[in-house]
């Protein structure tokens, strides 16, 4: 499973460990990666993502992980959520379609 976030695409870095004597040996960090699952209103079920705590609280500020997604330009978006932006927007076509 890769170390990376979901939706805003951060990843390892890597670094150095310096010690009191200067020593350098070299480190990753890795990102605060959280397992969250957050409701779909449009997809009427709930979706688990791995995201960083960054992320988590991008989704929360933007009125949830619709809004965030609609809102959200395709070209800012990492591979995963593009197919779930994709999915969501056939949903509300869909839904659209069906109440005209």
């Amino acid at each position: 499973m890769a170390r990376r976030c979901g939706i805003t695409g951060k990843g390892v870095q890597s670094g150095n460990n310096v010690s009191h004597a200067n020593n350098k040996t070299r480190r990753r960090f890795l990102p605060n990666l959280q397992e969250t699952s957050f409701f779909s209103d449009v997809l009427a079920t709930s979706i688990q993502l791995r995201l960083t705590t960054n992320g988590i609280r991008t989704i929360e500020h933007n009125g949830g992980l619709d809004s965030f997604l609609l809102s959200t330009p395709a070209r800012k978006l990492p591979p995963e959520a593009l197919v779930l932006k994709r999915r969501i927007v056939r949903a509300q076509a869909k839904k659209a379609a069906a109440a005209a």
